[in-house]
């Protein structure tokens, strides 16, 4: 479920929400995969200042959502925004193992121990650890690393998994669609709903 390589391809990215959102419709409402390539590359659907941009931003929406299947794009369209921006993030935890152990080893243990923030020790330890585990993680540049940190916390701000208060981020556990946990459970995704969630 998760992709078993390690990437650090996050920091070419951005949240996106409303671009895919914007897919997710267009897939919901019957265009088919041609269709929506042309309308993304061809007529400008997310609005890209230069074309490079529109087909750097459509490959990495199309890679994230199909992540999912036909009952979680249905699942999707008939969520509230709190829903539809988790679902957008566990689209990208399937796709990047590193950002996937961040939230469950780091977000989930601190939940689970009833820390209220996540600090900056607590992203170079993560980090460091990584580094002595994976020769490819050690490889990277720092300011590689530097930009996944932030990336990391922007991301977790933008699905409402953190909150900012006086610089300082704090944990702001999801409540999840029911419809949303039982579908993960039902498809072998019960990691992302412990990770998601701070449960044992």
């Amino acid at each position: 479920m998760i992709n078993d390589k390690y990437s650090a391809g996050l920091v070419s990215q951005s949240f996106w929400f409303v671009e895919f959102k914007g897919i997710v419709k267009l897939i919901e409402s019957g265009r088919t995969d041609d269709e929506i390539k042309t309308l993304c590359l061809e007529e400008n659907f997310f609005g890209a200042s230069k074309e490079y941009r529109a087909k750097r931003i459509y490959g990495y929406i199309w890679n994230r959502v199909k992540q999912m299947d036909e009952a979680m794009i249905k699942l999707f369209v008939e969520s509230d925004l709190a829903t539809q921006k988790i679902i957008n993030l566990i689209c990208i935890l399937k796709m990047d193992r590193l950002f996937f152990e961040f939230i469950y080893e780091v977000y989930r243990e601190k939940a689970i121990l009833g820390f209220d923030k996540i600090e900056d020790v607590d992203m170079n330890i993560f980090f460091n650890e990584k580094e002595i585990q994976n020769a490819d993680i050690a490889n990277w540049k720092d300011a590689t690393k530097k930009r996944l940190r932030n990336i990391y916390t922007n991301y977790m701000i933008d699905a409402n998994l953190l909150t900012l208060e006086n610089n300082e981020k704090k944990i702001t556990i999801p409540i999840l669609d029911i419809a949303l946990e039982r579908h993960l459970k039902a498809t072998g995704g019960e990691v992302l709903v412990k990770a998601l969630t701070g449960v044992r």
